[in-house]
């Protein structure tokens, strides 16, 4: 089996729309809050989203860092922040780092909290926009820093349809955003990676050529991770070979002694986006989409 080209392009009538609204409603905040895949920062970020943000102040969050290789992401944050970013870490499903978001986008914002008190508007909120692709966990956030499960959360793509405000404090109001991609993926790992980790819907997917995409990535940078999780010592150099491999342990095997490779791909992949190969992050301060 050869490893041929994934053509992913993803744009749902709805995303036109919500791109839109974005645009329509970036004037309404002071600060914009980006949620990146702390898996996959680059690929998990909108390119459309710099000239829809313009000059407004603008905070990265690493969402699902507990699913990430921690190292990588305390380089990717020094990245940003060496860029005039401000950035944090956080995971909204355990809510860690959430709480650090509160004086992160105050103090971010200073000057425009010195403004409004100059203007006699000392009462008056900071209103953030947070933005982010399908599925990156904006409304799990929210949840979080809200106290209250208000934000709609479900664990596939496109399920915010609409644009909501919710109240933090007295001091802090968010403007929730649906997820938004983009209408061609230039980039052929950009496609894989969004795919790899469930960005996008299965559905339009080569499930098993993207099971061998990641295990070029595992093999390369998270060997011992997968050597532990499937009781392999080596893995054969062709990815359908390794798939192959992965699958004979597993037990994947169907009439004539074949390997189940469509079984063993779909559980590779549920098992990367399920944390239970180990904490991995398939784009580094190095990759280039």
């Amino acid at each position: 089996m050869t490893d041929n080209n994934v053509n992913i392009n993803w744009f749902p009538g709805h995303m036109t729309k919500a791109k839109r609204k974005i645009a329509d409603q970036i004037k309404l905040v002071d600060a914009v809050a980006e949620i990146v895949d702390a898996r996959i920062p680059v690929s998990s970020r909108n390119p459309d989203i710099p000239e829809l943000i313009g000059d407004k102040p603008h905070i990265v969050l690493f969402n699902k860092c507990d699913m990430a290789d921690p190292e990588k992401t305390a380089e990717w944050i020094s990245f940003y922040k060496n860029n005039g970013i401000p950035s944090i870490a956080v995971d909204s499903k355990s809510g860690k780092g959430v709480a650090e978001f509160k004086s992160l986008a105050k103090n971010t914002l200073a000057d425009t909290l010195k403004k409004y008190k100059e203007k006699g508007m000392s009462g008056k909120a900071l209103r953030i926009m947070v933005v982010g692709i399908p599925n990156v966990g904006k409304s799990s956030f929210i949840n979080q820093l809200v106290g209250k499960a208000k934000a709609k959360v479900e664990n596939r793509p496109g399920v915010t349809r609409g644009n909501q405000w919710f109240t933090v404090d007295s001091e802090l109001e968010l403007l929730d955003t649906p997820g938004v991609l983009w209408p061609k993926f230039d980039s052929q790992s950009v496609g894989e990676h969004l795919a790899i980790t469930g960005a996008i819907a299965d559905r339009i997917l080569d499930t098993e050529l993207l099971a061998m995409r990641l295990i070029e990535i595992l093999k390369a940078d998270y060997f011992q991770l997968v050597a532990a999780r499937y009781g392999l010592s080596v893995l054969p150099d062709d990815n359908y070979d390794a798939l192959c491999a992965i699958g004979k342990k597993r037990g994947m095997i169907i009439r004539g002694g074949e390997v189940d490779t469509l079984r063993a791909a779909n559980m590779l992949l549920e098992e990367l986006r399920n944390c239970k190969i180990g904490k991995i992050t398939l784009e580094g301060v190095n990759f280039s989409a």
